[in-house]
């Protein structure tokens, strides 16, 4: 699968880099576990189906990945916890009675799967903490950069507008406050944004419901007044989606920049017309495949492998040091869709062109 990389500063991400990970690395990891076959059970938990992610790309590219790793012999027990933490606790205690060989976790209440991945680790199942970083005694973690996904979102607002002044306004539309990823995302972002724009109003917007944001845009704009409100940056696609509905119902007819990330179906339909400015692509099959990849090594006791994949290293409240692997982004624009969706797979040009958005296709140069 092709990597798409973008060139930026050094992130603000307590992050320490120690190399991009290669298969043919030396060493070996102490705490690996004893060799097992390829008759092994992974389980997959991940946190809602609001955003389509998880449920289109996430579980059906690592489960193939699974598979092919372990001559179809391996198989996936799956769970998605529909954005209810109480909900995954049990889920992740099910498949620690279960006895699986290996958790990959996607958290929805970060601090609070805690005490779980201590369960989990008494009863001798590694844990990887996947797109999100999991607090407690998690043997890696796998995601996005996202100190650059916040960057990326900020420069990209910034230059939608423009040469302007500090007294430009803009609403900042933040993910879930259970989400670390959503506050690495916000802070980069305001570190782009410090002292050339306002934040006249700035919301957290619970379990990262379009709805919620929809809601949150509708006062914004009752307390800012729609004409005052020259961008809007959104850290998802689906929030997108709803301050898109919340404009729209108070008049507007030329919506101001807003930005995204996931690079949803929808959004990216809405960059073509203009209704969104950018998104936040990222390679879905690159994460899902290397958490995959992790989590076999770490149960065939595969310590060379494993080590290749976590060369870079993470802080989470609770742990330092923890192995990782960051993987890069990219802005999506309505210049680079054939580039970057297309050419990944993601999506074919029929699945984006149809026949409401086949104007904006051609003008785009999509056939």
């Amino acid at each position: 699968m092709r990597r798409i990389a973008i060139s930026v500063a050094a992130t603000s991400m307590s992050v320490m880099l120690a190399g991009c990970g290669v298969l043919n690395a030396t060493g070996s990891s102490d705490d690996a576990s004893p060799g097992k076959g390829d008759d092994i059970t992974v389980g997959l938990l991940l946190p809602e189906k609001t955003n389509t992610r998880y449920e289109q790309f996430d579980y059906p590219i690592f489960k193939a990945k699974v598979e092919s790793l372990t001559n179809k012999k391996g198989t996936v027990e799956y769970a998605n916890a529909e954005a209810d933490a109480d909900k995954q606790a049990s889920q992740m205690q099910q498949m620690i009675d279960d006895k699986v060989d290996v958790i990959v976790l996607d958290p929805v209440d970060a601090h609070g799967i805690g005490d779980s991945v201590r369960k989990a680790k008494d009863a001798g199942i590694p844990v990887i903490a996947y797109d999100r970083l999991a607090e407690g005694p998690i043997d890696a973690y796998i995601s996005f950069d996202n100190g650059l996904v916040g960057e990326v979102q900020g420069r990209s607002l910034l230059e939608s507008l423009g040469e302007t002044a500090v007294t430009d306004k803009i609403v900042m539309m933040n993910g879930s406050p259970t989400d670390p990823n959503a506050k690495q995302f916000k802070a980069s972002a305001l570190s782009e944004f410090k002292d050339k724009v306002t934040i006249a109003k700035s919301y957290d917007t619970e379990d990262w419901k379009p709805e919620n944001a929809q809601a949150n845009m509708a006062e914004a704009i009752n307390a800012i007044g729609a004409g005052e409100i020259r961008a809007v940056y959104s850290a998802n696609d689906g929030m997108a989606g709803g301050i898109v509905k919340a404009l729209k119902a108070a008049g507007v007819t030329e919506l101001p920049p807003i930005t995204g990330q996931d690079a949803e179906l929808a959004a990216v339909q809405r960059i073509l017309v203009g209704e969104q400015y950018m998104s936040v692509y990222k390679s879905y099959p690159d994460e899902a495949e290397s958490a995959a990849e992790m989590a076999v090594a770490k149960v065939q006791g595969k310590g060379i492998q494993f080590d290749a994949l976590t060369r870079d290293r993470v802080n989470s409240p609770t742990d330092r040091d923890v192995p990782a692997q960051l993987v890069p982004v990219v802005a999506l624009t309505k210049d680079n869709i054939e580039e970057t969706v297309i050419a990944d797979g993601i999506y074919k040009v029929s699945d984006i062109c149809t026949a409401e958005f086949a104007a904006a296709c051609e003008a785009a140069g999509l056939k």
